[in-house]
């Protein structure tokens, strides 16, 4: 196959390198990605409060934000270590606090969200369902930001094709192998970032906005859909290097399967507490 007509994927994953023996390598795009997740979702829920879509106020947002912080930051992270590293993990547990380098699992983020939403939920005597439900509506603007980091990182590639649009990952070959030799690839982080990201987002601002749901319905669908869609993209993506297949489908894909499940349910106890309500 000839790869040579196709763009190459060659980014600087760094905004700015430090000095040689400093404590970092430098500033990271992946890093700025989830920094202007969290400003974008924090502006967000601002104006959620602003147009009485949510009862919470500045502060309570600033607070819901440090908790989401934690919560996703811990989840992702562990989730990566337990759901795609955990040999790497049991031989050297200290790496799991070196998050400068990049590995986060989007359902061990989900997880460690969910954790903290109900602790906020305790904490400031709101309703888990509600503050759940936007969450949610802001959290495509996190995962498109991150799965462009992926792709200007030149990691997460998809399976070889030869697409007119597909693209050379130079670090999906080993060192020092010829451009011209590297087969092209399905840009799989553009097609997560358009579906997972930007189109989940545009979808859920409009069910918050436009459409009068029980609490916890955004919340629901939100799961529902973004596994169906990971499921799909998955379709394209190359498998992780030395991570095993369970049950014939990728670790991302049988993941996908509980989020639509909890999904599911979390529908299902919306709408049994809205009839409750009435």
């Amino acid at each position: 196959m000839n790869s040579t007509s196709h763009y190459v994927v060659e980014f600087d994953p760094f905004l700015i390198r430090f000095p040689e023996g400093w404590f970092l390598d430098g500033i990271r795009w992946y890093g700025l990605s989830y920094m202007a997740g969290f400003l974008v979702a924090l502006w967000l829920f601002n104006l959620y409060s602003a147009k009485g879509k949510s009862p919470l106020s500045k502060d309570d947002n600033a607070s819901l934000i440090s908790y989401l912080l934690f919560g996703i930051i811990i989840g992702g992270r562990l989730g990566y270590m337990l759901f795609y590293s955990f040999d790497a993990f049991c031989a050297n547990p200290i790496t799991f606090f070196e998050v400068w380098k990049g590995g986060m699992a989007s359902h061990g983020g989900f997880i460690g969200t969910i954790i903290a939403l109900v602790l906020f939920a305790r904490a400031h005597k709101c309703s888990f369902l509600q503050v759940s439900d936007f969450v949610v509506a802001s959290a495509g603007v996190g995962i498109f930001l991150g799965r462009l980091a992926n792709f200007i990182n030149g990691e997460l590639w998809g399976k070889i094709s030869n697409v007119s649009w597909a693209m050379i990952f130079p670090h999906s070959a080993p060192v020092g192998t010829a451009i011209a030799d590297i087969p092209p690839r399905h840009p799989s982080q553009l097609y997560e970032a358009g579906a997972e990201g930007l189109f989940l987002f545009i979808y859920m601002q409009y069910r918050l906005w436009k459409c009068n749901l029980p609490k916890g319905q955004i919340a629901g669908e939100f799961l529902v859909i973004y596994g169906v869609l990971r499921i799909v993209c998955e379709v394209f993506r190359e498998p992780d290097v030395g991570v095993s297949l369970i049950l014939g489908l990728s670790r991302g894909s049988f993941y996908s399967l509980f989020a639509i499940v909890i999904g599911i349910g979390f529908i299902i106890w919306a709408r049994l507490k809205n009839k409750e309500s009435k």
